[in-house]
Formats: C-alpha cells, structure tokens, sequence
C-alpha cells in the first residue's frame, strides 16, 4: 500500500501469498525463515497453508488467522468500515487516525514521526484491497496443519491484535512459542527494534541447531 505497485482489487490473502512465493523463486530461494508482521504475519500463513514446501520457519508478530479468523464478526465489520472510510481521506487524516492504535504511549517520538512519514505516502486503492484480504480472511484451518518451527511475539500493549489473538494461535499450531515484550504496541519491529532482533536472533539461532542435529 506504498510504494509497490497497486494490487488487482479482487486480489486476496492468498494472491498475496502466492506472489510472495513466486517471489522468493525469482530472487533464487527455494525455502526461506518467513517473518510477518500484522498483515504480513497473515500473508506468512497462508503462505504456509499453500506452499507448505517453503517456509523453513515462520515468525509471526502481531499477527491474525485473518481477521474473520480472528475477530468477532462485529468487530470485523467495523474494522473493515473504518479502513475503507479511511481510504478516501487526505494523507493527514489518515496518519492521525492509524497512528495512535499502532504503538503504546510510551514509543519514542522519533520512531512514531518516522512510521508517520511512511504511512502518510500511503495509496488509497492498494490499501483498500489489503484491507479486503484482512477482512475476508480466515486461517484457522492453516494453523494446525503448520510443521515448522514457530514463533509467535506479540506486545503487551497492542490493541490491534491483543494477547487472546496470540494466545488461539499458540493453541492452534502445535509447538509454537509466544514471546511477549511488555510495554509494547503493534508495530513491535518499529516500536522495540532491538527487543525484536533480540528474540528473532535467539529464535533462528535454535532452528539452525536444531537442523544440524537432525542431519547428524
């Protein structure tokens, strides 16, 4: 919803995943550890679900089953009638309404200015079709079919996808570890960059040592 080029509206969760898949192929990737934040934990998903052949392990922050996958259908609809109303609004208004809902109070000035400025150069249409995928989507059928290593790190402060949202995904995919960072909004990578790369490191560091041991 940047600088990419606009997607098809009819484009969904899976078209998305399957770009990504034809995407790792082009850049010579037949497997890769998959990292999603918030709508890219859902693309990570469904990536999982169609080409379980790819993801070596995913990491998934602040993520959804989808929203119908994970929100009361209520709170779906109202989600989606905001984003959509949102998307014909000039850039200010937009950035003034996403904002807050993206970190915790606490979020050092410089990190929420630099987020702004990025969120300011959005595009109406490609948002509105990502918010579409999100709202249609449900993933609750992916999660117990995941086989790869997998990490779940959510924000004690984040009100776009609370900790009951990371709490069905553990329950849903076998084996799958929560890390929680206390203090912290939905953008955790922006909001707690070194927190994030922290756990991320020790995460891919385990699965290494994980895959030498299985190969003797």
């Amino acid at each position: 919803a940047g600088h990419s080029a606009d997607p098809p509206e009819w484009f969904r969760i899976e078209h998305y995943a399957d770009c990504l898949a034809v995407f790792l192929t082009v850049l010579g990737f037949r497997r890769a550890h998959v990292v999603g934040l918030s709508f890219g934990g859902m693309v990570a998903l469904s990536l999982a679900g169609r080409r379980p052949d790819v993801p070596l392990s995913l990491v998934l922050l602040g993520a959804y089953a989808g929203w119908r996958g994970s929100l009361a259908p209520e709170e779906t609809k109202a989600r989606l009638d905001s984003c959509l109303r949102l998307s014909e609004a000039a850039p200010e208004e937009f950035v003034r309404a996403l904002t807050p809902s993206m970190f915790s109070d606490s979020v050092p000035e410089d990190a929420r200015g630099a987020f702004a400025g990025a969120v300011r150069r959005f595009s109406a249409s490609g948002f509105r079709t990502m918010s579409l995928a999100s709202a249609e989507a449900d993933l609750r059928d992916v999660l117990p079919n995941v086989r790869v290593p997998t990490l779940l790190v959510y924000g004690d402060r984040d009100v776009r996808a609370p900790l009951a949202i990371a709490e069905a995904l553990r329950a849903g995919i076998a084996g799958s570890e929560l890390v929680v960072l206390p203090g912290v909004g939905h953008v955790s990578s922006v909001e707690a960059p070194n927190e994030v790369s922290r756990v991320l490191h020790g995460f891919l560091r385990s699965v290494e040592a994980g895959e030498r041991n299985l190969r003797g």
